[in-house]
């Protein structure tokens, strides 16, 4: 189990945006899925939302019946699919 929700939401929120990047990258899926699992039974979350606004992303969440917001800065959660991009021979897509 992962020991923080803010690290749970790093590791979701990373390979969620290389997800998105790559529709039909199966890896790619399958992790942020497991992720997403592990966000809703592990941490017991809810409705999450993610918004990018300039230089960071803001993810909406609801724990506990209680509306939060978590940050992280956009070049932190954009840094996986940067190197994905710039050396794509390293990283190989497995369609769905």
């Amino acid at each position: 189990m992962m020991k923080s929700l803010q690290d749970a939401f790093y590791n979701w929120l990373t390979i969620q945006v290389v997800a998105d990047a790559r529709p039909n990258d199966r890896a790619a899926q399958e992790t942020a899925s497991f992720f997403r699992e592990i966000l809703k039974n592990d941490f017991r979350v809810a409705n999450v939302e993610v918004q990018k606004e300039d230089a960071m992303y803001l993810i909406h969440y609801e724990k506990e019946e209680q509306q939060k917001t978590m940050r992280f800065p956009a070049e932190l959660i954009e840094a996986l699919l940067e190197q994905i991009e710039n050396e794509p021979d390293k990283y190989m897509n497995y369609p769905m």
